[in-house]
């Protein structure tokens, strides 16, 4: 799949805890051990978080000023010129789907099934079991899974996409990113905009993040059984 219209010619990365906002208090609390067994208060955080990154994605996206009439007059205002699709990894992905949802109540979406398969020697594979997406040519892709660890899932996400058009932009939206998904994902789409609420340096033998905040799917909607 190729990128057609960037803006940039290097990757964008955009780390929102760089900075001193009310993203941090809502990370906070997504990490914090004492306060993740209230489910609800989980996915609420998720989804503020992701109100915040849609407004700033917005800052980035291309607009066409359009005259508005009001009750009074007419009033030449900026608004978004491209379609919009806004890409999900279940399960863990959906609250803060929704919240980017909340502010581009316009986007068509997509949802992409996948998991890791592990293996008995601690390694792991990326299964996709599900995939629909409307027409992606032309669009501004927003793709979101809100832990990038070594990157796998996204790089068979943006693969698994690839037979539904040609994006005209694509932004790659996760809650904590490690150092080494940050790399990998800057290798493989040099010319992609990366936002994340932290940056992690620390992987486990297994691919999780440390510090992280365990698993972003169990805590927003309950332990799993899974083979």
């Amino acid at each position: 799949m190729m990128y057609i219209g960037p803006k940039f010619s290097a990757m964008m990365i955009v780390n929102l805890s760089e900075k001193n906002s009310l993203a941090n208090e809502f990370l906070a609390e997504l990490r914090d051990v004492n306060r993740q067994q209230d489910k609800l208060k989980f996915r609420k955080n998720l989804e503020r978080l992701g109100n915040i990154f849609a407004y700033e994605i917005s800052k980035f996206l291309d607009y066409e000023t359009r005259d508005v009439e009001t009750p009074l007059g007419t009033a030449p205002t900026p608004l978004l010129k491209n379609r919009i699709v806004l890409a999900t990894i279940l399960r863990a992905g959906l609250p803060l789907h929704q919240g980017l949802l909340n502010f581009l109540d316009q986007a068509d979406n997509a949802f992409i099934a996948s998991y890791r398969k592990h293996h008995k020697d601690g390694t792991f594979e990326i299964n996709m079991e599900y995939v629909t997406c409307p027409d992606l040519n032309g669009a501004d892709l927003i793709l979101v899974d809100p832990m990038l660890a070594t990157g796998a899932s996204i790089q068979k996400a943006v693969e698994s996409l690839s037979d539904y058009g040609t994006y005209r932009s694509l932004h790659i939206v996760s809650l904590i990113a490690s150092s080494h998904g940050v790399r990998q994902i800057r290798r493989w789409y040099p010319k992609a905009f990366l936002w994340m609420a932290a940056e992690d340096d620390e992987l486990t033998a297994k691919s999780y993040i440390v510090p992280g905040l365990g698993d972003a799917g169990d805590l927003a909607f309950g332990i799993k059984l899974q083979e």
